[in-house]
């Protein structure tokens, strides 16, 4: 489910890097629908494929581990994304994000909500700055008083960007379909 829901959200390629044995890995990850599996990997070899990557893919890269070995890799990727519970110290300290439950449905909540978040920061700026310049081109013109442009200018934007920030609060995650099928593992990271 969690796969599916990634590449309908537009991620375009979904590897799994892991230290486990190649025949353990090929099955789990044709288990979950991944489109490379990496096995057998020391942690400088999952840096050296995060970095082949990142080469490969100008969009970026996330990955997600739990581990200390997953610790160098975190580094290495766009996004590092630690999961919390099991993580260990190293590995959550090195991510930029830590996902507190070990449960990795939650990351195509986790692109929505940056996604939207990336999307209402954007508007926020512009729609700040475009009320500034109209604001800083008006009073000395006459057709808006400096009080009014003060006003409009820092408290009105004040609470327009926090209004149009509080829109995130209504992205609500997805929740999983029911299934008898045992629960992805996080060791396949």
């Amino acid at each position: 489910w969690t796969v599916a829901r990634l590449k309908a959200q537009g991620i375009e390629h979904i590897v799994m890097l892991t230290g486990d044995n190649e025949r353990t890995a090929q099955a789990i990850g044709r288990e979950v629908g991944v489109d490379e599996v990496r096995a057998d990997l020391l942690p400088e070899q999952k840096v050296e494929a995060v970095s082949e990557l990142r080469e490969s893919y100008d969009g970026g890269v996330a990955m997600v581990g739990d581990g200390i070995n997953d610790a160098p890799a975190l580094a290495t990727a766009s996004v590092g994304i630690a999961m919390g519970a099991a993580g260990t110290d190293a590995a959550l300290e090195t991510a930029d994000i830590a996902l507190m439950a070990d449960d990795l449905s939650r990351l195509p909540y986790l692109y929505e909500l940056s996604t939207a978040a990336s999307s209402v920061i954007r508007q926020n700026i512009w729609s700040s700055l475009g009320v500034k310049l109209l604001l800083a081109v008006g009073a000395p013109f006459g057709y808006v008083s400096v009080l009014v442009a003060i006003v409009v200018g820092d408290m009105g934007m004040s609470l327009g960007v926090t209004g149009n920030a509080m829109r995130l609060a209504g992205v609500e995650p997805a929740e999983p379909p029911e299934s008898t099928d045992p629960p992805e593992s996080t060791e396949s990271t």
